[in-house]
This record gives structure tokens, sequence and C-alpha cells, in this order.
């Protein structure tokens, strides 16, 4: 007896030209209640939304779509698609200037190039680092985006441009702040990982030595979701305020009565 391939849900479409998508709805949180289906979702851009994929977007009542790429992504990619009613927020999580030429030469590069600045663990010890700084330099950002959660932007979609990222930080950080289990924002950030959901590598070299066997091995720490990354945020968090609590009222401004009318907006109880 063959085992058939699971079908991705309903309510978690494969979009044609929107990668990484879904609702974040239902993950538990530390005091046994659970996140509201429908309120946070997440994705990879918006700029190559077919019209199927922009007439699925536009049931689902979004309020607010938080766009965290930087000026060089959407010149790269384009901007969003256009939803009626729906606000679009830029909030870029990194400098343009910051990984330009890196990010070229993983365009670009030939092998001897990205063996000297992605061999022996160094494209994943960049990686933890750009995590490690989006979290400690990124903080006026990201309590922006909370503050704007409280208030009234929801039901809301984050993105970056594969979703993995500065989106997975941006949604950790919300989850974070409304009480989600640890073991659960993992597991929702691993899931970019999926085949359907993973971003693709794009090379200006498309012949088959383009991406040889040995270069989609020195590429993968970066188009990966690996738990080190987002536990080197996690102990950034833990290294810099003491814990998650500081961190929030600290370091993002967030008062008590802000996060509880957060969890009002994302948090219901279980079933």
């Amino acid at each position: 007896m063959t085992q058939q391939t699971p079908q991705v849900p309903s309510t978690e479409p494969e979009l044609s030209g929107v990668r990484n998508f879904r609702d974040v709805g239902g993950l538990p949180t530390v005091d046994g209640r659970r996140l509201r289906h429908g309120r946070l979702f997440r994705s990879g851009h918006l700029a190559h939304a077919t019209e199927q994929d922009a007439a699925f977007l536009a049931t689902l009542g979004l309020h607010t779509i938080f766009d965290f790429r930087n000026a060089a992504d959407q010149k790269l990619e384009g901007p969003d698609v256009d939803l009626p009613g729906v606000r679009n927020v830029n909030i870029p999580l990194t400098d343009p200037a910051d990984g330009a030429e890196f990010w070229k030469m993983v365009r670009d590069g030939d092998i001897n190039q990205l063996r000297s600045v992605l061999s022996d663990g160094r494209g994943a010890d960049r990686m933890a680092h750009s995590y490690r700084t989006i979290i400690r330099e990124r903080t006026a950002e990201h309590s922006r985006v909370l503050h704007a959660l409280a208030e009234d932007s929801v039901p809301a979609l984050m993105h970056c441009a594969a979703g993995k990222d500065r989106a997975g930080l941006s949604i950790a950080v919300s989850l974070l702040a409304v009480g989600v289990e640890r073991d659960a924002i993992e597991a929702d950030y691993l899931k970019s990982n999926d085949p359907h959901r993973r971003y693709k590598m794009h090379r200006s070299d498309t012949s088959p030595a383009g991406l040889s066997a040995e270069i989609v091995e020195l590429l993968n720490p970066l188009f990966d979701a690996r738990a080190t990354y987002l536990h080197a945020a996690f102990d950034t968090i833990e290294e810099t305020w003491g814990s998650t609590d500081r961190y929030l009222a600290e370091g993002l401004g967030l008062t008590q009565e802000t996060r509880e009318r957060l969890r009002d907006r994302l948090v219901e109880d279980a079933a």
C-alpha cells in the first residue's frame, strides 16, 4: 500500500505566485489558550501574486500588510500587488546597503567566491548573526508592528522576500508577546522548509553548473530555516535584556495594557 502525500489544507492554498503563505492560528500559549485563526498570516513577497492569488488574499479580510523588505528588495522583486481596502505598511528590517555585495555575489559569483564566504559553516554563521542583529537593532520597528496590532491592524499579513527570516522573526516576536509556547513558535518557523513553501534559489548562471551540487550545498544555509538561527535570536533577547518580559517592556516599550490588548485580539480559549 503506497502512502499518499498529505494535501495542503484548504485554508492554506498553494498560491501560484506567493511562496510560504500560512495562517499561524492554532498555536498553543503557555496559559493553555491558543492563537486565533484568521488573525495573523505570513508569506513571502506579494509582487508576483496572480489574479487568483489576489482574489484569495482578498477573502481574508486583511486590515494591514506589513512588508519588511528594503528598497533593494523591492527594486529587485517589484512592489506588492494592490489589494483594495488593505493598508500596506513598509517597515524595512535591513538596510539596503547591508549585504548588497554579498547577495550580488550569491546570484553572480563563481564557485571559488562562494567557497570563500560560505564554506566551513560561514554561511550559517552569517545567518545567525543577522538574526541577532535584527533583534538587537530593530526594536523600534518591532515595537511599531506590535503597537499597530494592538490598536487596529488585524487581520494582518507579515512578509519579507522569502517569508522566512525577517517575517519569521517578526512573527516570532509577535507570538512571544502574546505568550505562545516557544516550541510552537519554532515548529511554525521550521515550516518554511516544506517543499511547497521553500524559496527557490535563483542564479544568473542558469546552466546546470550554476546550481551544481556543491553550489546548492554552499547556498543551503541561506535558504534554510534552521532552529539554530531562531535560537540565536532568543539567546540575544536573554543576553541583552535578561528575559522575554524585559525585552517586551524595555526593548519594545509594551505596557501590560498593550499586551492585554494584543492577547484580546490574537488569542482565544482552547476548545
